[in-house]
């Protein structure tokens, strides 16, 4: 195992030396799917970037600005991911890019046949639970710092689009499966809770889901949540778990990270937002957001996301 690492890096460090400064690529084909590695050696602005496929963007080291049709001066920094429709057009600046200390990012094309399937998938799956006449819309504009989970996807993907493997492309088709699952879970649980914003009261999930909302800093009460909900525990908690892909104790764990997160930004201070959400020890705080975003508190503190 140790040895086929060793022959990817070597292979990847080959191929991605230098032709030109600006977006050097080096791509991998998969099926219904396509990875580059994008490295810019030089500062440059406005450079095009534009596919006919679903593009999922996350950047590796150093910063770019993003220029959208709809959106301008957008930081894009390492840990986050962007995502382009089809024939969405981005122009990208590059600020720090060096010869000695290239920014560097990478790209997934998927497929709009892949993307569709999954998709149909997906809905079937939370039709339930999302607001009436709704569906998910994985073209829709998302940016966001992502998890470590997902971190994990991105990093094992790439190693499987590399890998001279006989099971190769059934290895990147999962990930390019799971990957695009996130995405979707991502974009219906922000439609979910804007509904669930707008109507609390509409059914069992949505009461529940606003409680847990309103009260970030509380102990989970499995109990209470399926009395709220007006469902037997177990029904409760098969019905949570189905309808958003994790247990109540999970999604409470993700919100409490999300909001963290918004906090830091609004310069809250680290131990002020670790206490105003239910963690009585500030390492055991800094420990989670570590874990699930990759990061170090203070780390996101420093940055602005801007979308």
């Amino acid at each position: 195992m140790s040895r086929s690492i060793s022959t990817e890096k070597t292979l990847l460090r080959h191929k991605r030396a230098p032709i030109q400064l600006v977006e050097n690529r080096v791509c991998f084909a998969g099926p219904h799917s396509e990875l580059s590695i994008y490295d810019t050696y030089e500062q440059a602005q406005k450079v095009s970037l534009k596919a006919d496929s679903l593009l999922y963007c996350g950047m590796v080291t150093g910063a770019k600005v993003m220029h959208t049709k709809d959106h301008d001066n957008i930081p894009f920094l390492p840990h986050e991911s962007f995502i382009l429709a089809p024939e969405e057009e981005v122009f990208i600046d590059f600020p720090e890019a060096q010869h000695h200390s290239p920014t560097t990012c990478l790209t997934i094309a998927i497929s709009k046949e892949r993307v569709a399937q999954i998709c149909d998938r997906m809905n079937d799956i939370m039709v339930t639970s999302l607001p009436s006449g709704s569906t998910l819309d994985p073209n829709q504009h998302l940016h966001t710092l992502h998890t470590q989970a997902t971190q994990q996807v991105i990093d094992r993907l790439t190693s499987d689009f590399l890998r001279n493997d006989p099971d190769r492309d059934l290895l990147v088709d999962f990930g390019v499966s799971e990957l695009v699952t996130r995405i979707l879970r991502h974009h219906g649980r922000d439609a979910l809770l804007r509904f669930t914003q707008r109507s609390p009261d509409a059914n069992g999930l949505t009461c529940v889901i606003q409680w847990i909302e309103q009260n970030l800093a509380q102990p989970l009460d499995i109990n209470f949540l399926a009395k709220t909900a007006c469902m037997s525990r177990s029904r409760f908690y098969e019905s949570f778990k189905r309808q958003l892909g994790c247990t109540p104790l999970e999604y409470q764990h993700q919100r409490r990270m999300s909001r963290a997160y918004q906090r830091l930004q609004e310069k809250c201070s680290v131990t002020e937002v670790s206490y105003e959400l239910g963690y009585l020890s500030l390492s055991h705080f800094s420990r989670r957001f570590h874990q699930h975003f990759g990061i170090s508190p203070r780390q996101a503190a420093h940055t602005k996301l801007n979308s």
